[in-house]
């Protein structure tokens, strides 16, 4: 039995989450003289035609930075969005027990939104209409990839479900399958870790006061607490809650009455949404920095949290991966068109050029956040007085802070391929 509909493909995408969807997404839609053939595959099984997953208060969401709204406007993929993103009009960034903080507005960076905060399940219904209306895009979910051996020219794939298998060849295959891909290992990839000794706990809760559209990073000795803000349900006023604590206290937090996580959760936070009335379902994973020690060889690219994972501290990871995939995309296209193989090395290390400043630069910024912020070492509490205050006080080194904020700190894409 095969599963799929070809033998060979110019690309190959493994993974169909939100960075794997987006590539397949934006590069059916871009405007090439003839259309590449992709394959997108998913081991665990997907559902294009179901409808949207009914509201929940636990649902899970995502930050999207104000640059990669723009790309999904440009894609026309923002208005089944737009109806049910939160926007963050404000973000309030403070250091728990001192003085100092700042507060960016969107009215100040001359923009309607900072950025929004979207539920995943409504982020993935999206790209899934958006796949199962694609022309020149085959989907297979429930189908495992087991090996990826270099040939002369490209990969040969070789993928299985139950007791079927098929071996495919793709001038480019595009790992895009999260942080547990075991493929890398396969490929004798290294991806280099730098654990934090934290983790996150991640739930949504509720609050007696509306959040206004702003979401708030506080600083704590402990670690990062992030709220973002989510649509009211049921009468709730709702945010997202990224606590960030050593791995013990943690789980510790993690196994109290609601009650009690809620009081703890006000003694690190404050009062500034009142009081907190309700916590839904918790949950947590380890923090640690990884990088692939390599992103590219002759007919492999990876791409998202395979070749790059960030702590959360800036809400940055997923903003990242998308920028990183609108320029694969473009580089690609403009590869095709010029009847160059997808895989050719000279492109894949121009699309490493393109992208390499922006990841170390993100990956920089967020690291030194972390490091700076969970320490009260005196030197380190006194630079960030200075620092909160000054960028507070200075309209320029506030605008430069919004800007790396909003994902515009590095040259826009350009989706029309025409004009390279």
């Amino acid at each position: 039995m095969s599963l799929c509909s070809k033998s060979s493909y110019d690309l190959v995408i493994v993974g169909a989450g939100m960075v794997g969807a987006s590539l397949a997404c934006i590069l059916d839609r871009m405007p090439l003289a003839r259309p590449l053939s992709i394959l997108l595959v998913e081991s665990a099984p997907i559902d294009l035609d179901a409808p949207p997953a009914q509201p929940s208060f636990d649902a899970r969401s995502t930050v999207l930075s104000y640059g990669t709204v723009s790309y999904l406007r440009e894609l026309d993929m923002w208005d089944g969005l737009a109806v049910s993103a939160e926007p963050i009009t404000h973000i309030h960034v403070s250091d728990q027990g001192r003085l100092g903080s700042v507060l960016m507005s969107s009215r100040e960076q001359g923009v309607d939104a900072l950025g929004h905060v979207i539920e995943n399940r409504l982020l993935g219904s999206v790209f899934n209409r958006a796949l199962a209306a694609a022309k020149h895009l085959e989907t297979r979910s429930g189908v495992l990839v087991t090996g990826i051996t270099p040939q002369q020219a490209g990969m040969q794939v070789t993928l299985g479900k139950g007791d079927a298998s098929q071996v495919v060849d793709a001038s480019l295959v595009v790992l895009a399958e999260g942080g547990r891909s075991g493929l890398c290992e396969k490929l004798g990839i290294h991806r280099v870790e730098q654990p934090y000794d934290q983790e996150a706990i991640i739930a949504n809760v509720a609050f007696s006061v509306p959040h206004k559209n702003v979401a708030y990073e506080r600083f704590t000795v402990n670690g990062p607490l992030a709220l973002l803000p989510l649509p009211d349900m049921d009468g709730q006023h709702r945010a997202a809650l990224v606590w960030t604590r050593k791995g013990g206290d943690a789980q510790a937090l993690i196994a109290l009455p609601e009650n009690e996580f809620l009081d703890a959760l006000q003694k690190e936070f404050g009062n500034r949404l009142g009081m907190f009335t309700r916590v839904g379902q918790r949950h947590s994973y380890p923090l640690k920095l990884v990088t692939a020690e390599e992103q590219v060889r002759p007919g492999l690219v990876l791409l998202g949290n395979v070749a790059h994972s960030l702590h959360p501290v800036a809400g940055q990871g997923f903003n990242l991966a998308f920028r990183d995939t609108m320029r694969l995309a473009a580089i690609l296209a403009v590869a095709h068109d010029r009847g160059e193989s997808p895989g050719a090395i000279d492109n894949l290390q121009l699309y490493l050029q393109q992208t390499i400043t922006d990841q170390d630069r993100t990956a920089a910024f967020s690291d030194y956040m972390t490091q700076l912020f969970s320490t009260n070492h005196l030197a380190a509490v006194w630079l960030r007085k200075f620092g909160l205050f000054s960028i507070d006080l200075v309209m320029p080194l506030r605008r430069a802070f919004a800007k790396r904020a909003m994902g515009l700190g590095e040259p826009r894409v350009k989706l029309d391929t025409s004009t390279y």
